[in-house]
């Protein structure tokens, strides 16, 4: 094993096409681990470390998933880990494997997400949990998912003039983007008025405002630099920070976002905000760095958000930059260039690597159609439920 080292790279990353295949999770996760193993040229006995993104909906295989992929891949005597973050659940686990090679107990270590959804949005699982703030939000006030995130929407067209045709811009673009992407679901041009004659799910997002659920997987490989430079990747992708903080007190207000008075302390930050602020402060770059951004589009709306929050632009900005283009490829900071989960869907524990391996293509110069030109550093934003936040930035 190595020693401690400052660089993690990404030597691979793999992934199974998202849709709707109603198999057992594992097969997707192996298919994107096989994937990620062949694209780093690393044999799987040279793995030390497997860390699996745990999916609550996939019974007792789903809750110890870094067990479930390392045998299914074949017992090789690697140490094994598992991580759940809702949302934020593949950074999470990312962050797991990362840390144990700083750390110099690993060398090589497997990062597998993979999720089989049931049809339509997602709910809570059976039974009472009073002190579950998001069974609470279900249950007690009916609101499910798209509910919450219409207050989000709402809130952008009172504070900033966002209108109903803004949202669906988000969802042209995107839609565009993935028409490229191989491992897309969703590979079909949309307008403006496709998105606003959908049906009208909750007051202001219709039905193309929204993700949908879907089955997929994502893996990626982490090295060391000492390996790296063994195999002679040594140019790779490098893993520069990874942000998995919670709130700042006096800003802890978990499901709603809340006007910042002053970012220029952590303490003033709102949380979102500060998601995207640790991982810039790590990896020594600002938000001015970055070529391209994968967001967490849950809704057309808050993409928007998101935009604000990792300071790609200032507060209120983000649908002047959205009209001008500059969030398309081409543009100046192009955003979700993958499709996003527009075009993918959510597949919980795999969504924030999918995003990873997006990046790493886009890194790389291997995104295609879809690449955006000179990208050097890239970044992720995720929010898993109860103050998970997750982001990751690549460099190269």
């Amino acid at each position: 094993m190595s020693t401690a080292s400052s660089q993690v790279r990404i030597a691979g990353v793999g992934m199974h096409p998202w849709g709707k295949w109603g198999r057992p999770f594992v097969q997707y996760g192996v298919h994107a681990a096989r994937e990620a193993l062949k694209d780093a040229g690393v044999p799987w006995t040279d793995v030390d470390l497997v860390v699996g993104g745990e999916t609550v909906r996939n019974g007792y295989a789903g809750y110890v998933a870094g067990s479930t992929f390392a045998q299914a891949l074949g017992w090789n005597g690697a140490r094994i880990a598992t991580s759940y973050a809702a949302c934020a659940t593949g950074a999470q686990a990312l962050d797991t494997a990362r840390a144990r090679i700083l750390a110099g107990m690993s060398d090589v270590a497997l990062v597998v997400g993979a999720d089989t959804t049931p049809k339509g949005f997602l709910a809570p699982n059976a039974g009472e949990r009073w002190e579950d703030p998001d069974w609470l939000r279900f249950r007690l006030l009916g609101m499910t998912n798209p509910a919450y995130f219409a207050m989000y929407a709402r809130r952008r067209m009172d504070l900033y003039g966002a209108t109903s045709e803004d949202f669906a811009q988000v969802k042209v673009k995107n839609a565009r983007h993935g028409l490229s992407n191989p491992y897309a679901r969703y590979r079909k041009e949309v307008a403006v008025e496709d998105v606003l004659g959908s049906a009208v799910v909750s007051d202001p997002l219709h039905l193309l405002d929204i993700c949908a659920t879907s089955d997929g997987a994502a893996a990626v490989v982490l090295v060391s630099e000492e390996y790296a430079q063994r195999i002679g990747l040594d140019d790779a992708v490098r893993v520069a920070a990874v942000s998995t903080v919670t709130p700042t007190f006096p800003n802890t207000v978990l499901d709603m976002p809340m006007l910042s008075t002053d970012a220029g302390t952590p303490g003033d930050r709102t949380f979102k905000q500060s998601i995207g602020a640790a991982a810039y402060d790590e990896a020594g770059v600002g938000p001015e760095d970055v070529d391209v951004a994968e967001v967490y589009d849950l809704s057309t709306a808050l993409e928007l958000d998101w935009m604000e929050d990792l300071g790609l632009c200032k507060e209120g900005e983000a649908e002047s930059l959205l009209r001008a283009g500059d969030t398309t490829i081409g543009g100046r900071i192009p955003v979700n260039p993958s499709g996003g989960l527009a075009c993918f869907g959510e597949a919980v524990p795999a969504q924030a690597l999918a995003q990873v391996c997006e990046l790493t293509w886009q890194l790389r110069g291997q995104a295609g159609e879809r690449q955006v030109e000179g990208a050097r550093v890239g970044i992720t934003a995720n929010q898993g439920l109860f103050g998970h936040g997750s982001s990751v930035l690549l460099t190269r």
